[in-house]
């Protein structure tokens, strides 16, 4: 029987991260810039969320809103799901599926590693 391989093999490793107090038009050039889905969301060091394209997408859909005054922190999702470079990757992508996240950060000793997206 073969084994299931951890979720290091594939995860994208130290991923683009943006700081809580940029703006959504600095995080939207980001994600084009470097053709991801997702910004991993850091404040004072420590990873306070995770970014989305979609989150994105939503708070810029709402009236009045201007991508240039409203910062990445009015529109992160909070407790982002956090696993060791040492999970199995079929637990990973279970939770993932299950819970309907698009990805997960990976962390060693606090810091971030990586990143494991559905592309991965």
């Amino acid at each position: 029987m073969k084994a299931i391989p951890n979720v290091q093999k594939y995860m994208t490793t130290l991923p683009h991260t943006i700081g809580a107090q940029q703006t959504l038009t600095k995080a939207e050039k980001m994600m084009h810039e470097y053709k991801v889905r997702h910004l991993p969301v850091l404040e004072g060091g420590e990873i306070v969320g995770i970014l989305s394209d979609r989150d994105l997408k939503l708070v810029e859909s709402f009236h009045d809103v201007d991508p240039n005054e409203i910062t990445v922190a009015e529109a992160y999702t909070p407790d982002p799901f956090i696993v060791s470079p040492n999970a199995s990757l079929a637990e990973v992508c279970a939770e993932m599926a299950s819970r309907k996240y698009g990805c997960a950060l990976i962390c060693d000793n606090k810091k971030l590693v990586g990143i494991f997206t559905w592309v991965d």
